[in-house]
């Protein structure tokens, strides 16, 4: 009858500790899960402003790669001309 009690009390032992594990284990894996998300969510709004830069930096891009802009700055900023037609040589291969 002491072994029944003694088994059992060990038993009820290595089961409550198990209960109290298992308890923590799910509560910690909340936490990561929400650490997790919350880092996801930082991802996403990064990627989403970097997008957005993005096209602002396309649109940029095309803007100044428009022929009348660089045209405009080539005469006004470097002095540029364009050469008389009879002083233009047409290279064929």
């Amino acid at each position: 009858m002491k072994v029944r009690r003694a088994t059992f009390a060990l038993m009820l032992g290595t089961l409550w500790v198990a209960v109290l594990a298992s308890g923590i284990g799910a509560v910690y894996c909340r936490y990561r899960a929400r650490e997790l998300f919350i880092h996801l969510e930082q991802l996403s709004r990064q990627r989403d402003n970097l997008d957005i830069q993005w096209g602002q930096l396309q649109l940029e891009e095309s803007a100044w790669s428009t022929h009348a802009l660089i045209e405009s700055v080539a005469q006004n900023k470097l002095r540029m001309k364009m050469p008389p037609t009879q002083k233009i040589v047409v290279v064929r291969p």
